[in-house]
């Protein structure tokens, strides 16, 4: 829908409390062995939070000219990323690749590469005021909201707004993280029906599993495990996993997560995103490098560049062509197409 900018004092503050608001509370069915979904206490799940989250996060209404939606640059079939080194907005393209959805809401310790937003309702406020991303301001979007034929009710149907005014920025990124905190694995791959007990690994991807988690002796230490822990192989901190050379803590090309603490040892580590899915994901790094998981693997066993804050954790590894190729065929493991196609994250337009 179109609007003209004609200002907030030209939308009428009609009365909605004649549709229902009827909140139904929404359970997040988790796999076994995931840990608990924490949520707000002021921005619990709901039924409709959810569906209005789904719509909004669908919707290009966000950008300044209705081209890019938060699905432009996390879609389902590529486990909500978007397939491209660096993603392209409404005015170019963005310094950093976008990072994977799955299993989101189980992230606490910071989110985008850089960690620079805390909670999933800050991280769905800042790409609509990027300028690169979808270079709208708040106050537009909150119009054009008021002025849509269906947002309106779609906001009292979730959060029980009086009037057409209670649309706001605040409710919005509210539904957003309803939704993405409604985005978790299904339970299907390999790996997850290995865990149960349902089927036998491969040999090839039994000695991959054993050397991602350094669990035999028998087998080389592959040291993945430290950074993507079971069971969402992804941890909550930070790493320097060797991809840019840096004489001092002052000499990273991008900074990460230093850019946002302040502190110089933070500098050039990102956050490890979750391994799930990643055949959905390519290309690789924040800054998609890598085409393909073998690059990935071997800059692994190389050791990454030198730099003084490099993880301990990587070192070269020696791996054989045959060993590397039993760490793929683990990675692969973790594939579950039932999660990206899941019906309820798909664009409901």
């Amino acid at each position: 829908m179109s609007c003209q900018d004609t200002g907030p004092d030209s939308i009428p503050d009609e009365d909605i409390t004649h549709i229902p608001y009827q909140p139904v509370h929404y359970t997040v069915k988790l796999p076994a062995g995931f840990p608990a979904l924490e949520q707000p206490a002021d921005n619990p799940m709901t039924i409709d939070g959810i569906a209005l989250g789904r719509k909004l996060f669908y919707d290009p209404i966000l950008s300044i000219d209705s081209t890019v939606s938060c699905s432009s640059c996390h879609a389902p079939s590529k486990s909500f990323s978007d397939g491209l080194a660096f993603s392209h907005g409404v005015s170019g393209i963005t310094r950093r690749g976008s990072i994977g959805l799955i299993n989101v809401g189980l992230t606490y310790h910071g989110l985008f590469w850089d960690g620079r937003a805390s909670t999933l309702e800050q991280l769905a406020l800042i790409p609509v005021e990027d300028p690169i991303e979808m270079g709208e301001s708040w106050d537009r979007v909150e119009q054009k909201l008021r002025q849509h034929p269906d947002y309106p009710g779609d906001f009292r149907k979730a959060f029980g707004i009086e009037k057409v005014s209670g649309v706001s920025r605040d409710l919005a990124a509210m539904a957003i993280a309803q939704f993405l905190r409604s985005i978790v694995s299904g339970g299907n791959s390999k790996f997850d029906r290995y865990i149960r007990g349902e089927i036998f690994l491969e040999e090839n991807e039994f000695n991959g599993y054993l050397m991602f988690f350094d669990r035999d002796q028998s087998v080389p230490r592959a040291e993945c495990g430290h950074c993507h822990n079971e069971p969402l192989f992804a941890t909550n901190d930070y790493f320097n996993n060797g991809l840019q050379e840096a004489q001092d803590l002052l000499g990273f090309a991008d900074q990460g997560l230093g850019k946002v603490t302040g502190i110089a040892s933070d500098n050039g580590k990102f956050k490890p995103p979750t391994l799930r899915n990643l055949v959905f994901t390519a290309p690789y790094m924040h800054d998609g490098r890598f085409k393909t998981l073998q690059e990935v693997i071997d800059h692994y066993n190389s050791g990454g560049k030198y730099s003084p804050n490099k993880s301990t954790f990587l070192y070269p590894l020696h791996l054989t062509e045959s060993q590397k190729a039993d760490l793929l065929a683990f990675l692969l493991t973790l594939t579950d197409s039932t999660t990206v196609t899941n019906p309820a994250y798909q664009s409901p337009f």
